[in-house]
């Protein structure tokens, strides 16, 4: 198996630009199952867990091409299959969103059980609810889903949680139902917008966009389509850790300023200051970084939310930073209760962090962390751990670097060019 050793301590200096946006690229690339007219994406991540869908939907019978280093032509012409490989389902989440694309495309699809990250329990009730509620037949037997309908009806739908992947299939099913569907309490990330304005740029009718109310108009067919999607928003979030973490002036180029505004708060809680300059974003990570009290003194608290709240997929990567603050905070991880569970990771590296129970950790900073044998155990705290190995006196080895590498595209060479001393070994 690979695994990084860092040589860690050193301040970093330099530009990074971010990959495009991850969790768009994926119900992206399964939208474009809806028209057999070719669509062609740009600036999509060569990430593993991109390659593994593009590897699923070639099995269905789709012709998927790199036709750029980031552009991404699919031509779903002769999709005939209605049951996604199982191995290749079971290496990553976004196999689910298959299913809304396929149900509305060929009136049934078989469904393996999704895999990604063990970051605690995945609902997939809110999406059984949506597409219940666009008139499916759903029968799970064991480990076996399959999903089946004669007409797809649009209707007035509450989700009972504002769930991403849940509003991705609920929206993709509902743009070639009959008639208008209303989806409240929608999930309004930055990658559910994307899909949106893919999906609008097809031909779809899609209003409230951005909101937690969108209105779907079901269309007869979507076209093929041309378009850019989004730099991730999580990456930038990253890197402005890595900044604090490492005592770095780093610029993030063509940052996504317009979705930052909780990114940048929740770091600003911690004392870490950053500049937007057009479309860059400047983190003075040598600059002083003390944790801010609440008013009358009290103990500060980060916590994630739906959006437009501090994304939950930063949680990992603002405890990281926290240990290298002046102060105390809370960290409140509200959706996934195996999330935290890094964290005795961080604390064999020195820091002092008690963890109160599955969702809630308190840090006590700065702490002097040391090189340490690490694993990365999903995508986001992968990375964490990555930037405490930057920060921390010594070498570290990490182990099970596939997890990162899922959802960050060459970042070994990326952040050796911003000066980290970093290499992948196979």
């Amino acid at each position: 198996m690979p695994s990084f050793l860092v040589d860690g301590g050193h301040p970093l200096s330099g530009s990074i630009r971010p990959m495009g946006n991850k969790n768009a690229a994926l119900p992206c690339i399964a939208a474009t199952l809806l028209t057999s007219d070719p669509v062609t994406l740009e600036n999509v991540p060569r990430i593993r867990d991109v390659e593994t869908l593009i590897e699923i939907i070639r099995s269905l019978g789709a012709e998927a091409d790199w036709i750029e280093p980031r552009t991404l032509r699919i031509r779903a012409q002769d999709v005939k299959g209605m049951s996604p490989d199982p191995d290749l389902s079971g290496r990553i989440r976004a196999s689910i969103l298959l299913a809304g694309p396929l149900l509305a495309r060929n009136g049934k699809v078989d469904i393996p059980p999704p895999g990604g990250d063990v970051i605690g329990r995945r609902r997939l009730d809110t999406h059984f609810l949506a597409l219940r509620g666009l008139g499916a037949k759903i029968v799970v037997e064991g480990s076996r889903l399959e999903i089946s309908a004669d007409a797809l009806t649009g209707a007035d739908i509450f989700l009972d949680e504002p769930s991403v992947t849940a509003t991705e299939n609920a929206i993709m099913a509902a743009v070639r139902a009959r008639g208008r569907t209303k989806l409240r309490n929608a999930a309004a990330e930055p990658h559910v917008q994307n899909l949106c304005g893919l999906l609008q740029t097809m031909g779809a009718k899609i209003s409230g966009i951005g909101t937690h109310i969108l209105e779907v108009d079901g269309v007869e067919a979507l076209t093929g389509a041309h378009y850019r999607l989004e730099s991730d928003h999580i990456e930038v979030g990253s890197f402005v850790g890595l900044a604090a973490a490492t005592r770095s002036v780093l610029r993030i180029e063509d940052a996504p300023v317009g979705h930052l505004d909780s990114t940048l708060l929740g770091f600003q809680k911690l004392g870490v200051q950053c500049e937007i300059r057009g479309r860059d974003l400047i983190v003075h990570g040598d600059r002083d970084r003390e944790i801010r009290r609440d008013a009358f003194g009290h103990i500060a608290k980060i916590d994630d939310g739906p959006w437009p709240g501090f994304p939950p997929d930063l949680t990992s990567i603002a405890l990281v930073t926290a240990t290298q603050c002046s102060g105390t905070v809370l960290v409140h991880e509200k959706m996934f209760e195996s999330r935290m569970f890094f964290t005795d990771k961080l604390v064999s590296m020195g820091a002092q962090i008690i963890l109160c129970d599955p969702h809630r950790a308190v840090v006590v900073g700065p702490s002097p962390l040391r090189g340490q044998p690490l694993e990365s155990p999903d995508i986001r705290a992968g990375m964490a751990l990555l930037l405490a190995a930057l920060a921390a006196k010594g070498t570290s080895r990490i182990q099970n670097i596939g997890q990162i590498e899922r959802g960050y595209e060459r970042i070994d060479q990326r952040l050796a060019a911003l000066g980290a001393r970093i290499i992948r070994e196979d």
